[in-house]
């Protein structure tokens, strides 16, 4: 058995690509656009490991409500830095609402309201401000 994807969907895809790809740092893998069925499938990995990809599918005709996506549980990233990628996240307008003030760990929201974990690579870093006193926001 192989790992394929995991599959989003999604409301906008501008907004999410943003989220994911400017903001996470996720590279699109490949695209299908099928008129025919009137849906966009676009591919994306982290770069350490292009294998395990998260599918973005965009009905064109659609106008359900997803809810919250809590039922979805959450994605999780290990990153680099946890410090810059939240404070990047957060210059992007993101809001950070479970902060890594342990240094280890913080939740984002994608725009269609999945559950982001952000893990940091190895030990965690020092606590740092403004995350150390930063509370928690939200839902994640």
């Amino acid at each position: 058995m192989k790992y394929l994807h995991a599959m989003v969907r999604v409301r906008d895809l501008d907004e999410s690509l943003r989220f994911y790809c400017d903001g996470l740092g996720l590279r699109e893998m490949r695209r299908i656009e099928s008129a025919a069925g009137r849906f966009t499938l676009i591919y994306l990995a982290a770069p350490a490991n292009p294998e395990a990809e998260i599918e973005l599918t965009l009905n064109w005709d659609s106008h359900e409500d997803y809810g919250s996506a809590r039922n979805f549980g959450h994605l999780a990233f290990e990153v680099d830095d946890i410090h810059a990628t939240c404070a990047h996240l957060m210059a992007m307008g993101i809001a950070i609402h479970r902060p890594p003030r342990d240094g280890h760990m913080a939740f984002v929201r994608s725009p269609d309201l999945i559950s982001v974990e952000l893990l940091q690579k190895g030990t965690p870093l020092p606590p740092a401000e403004p995350w150390a006193s930063m509370p928690n926001t939200g839902s994640w």
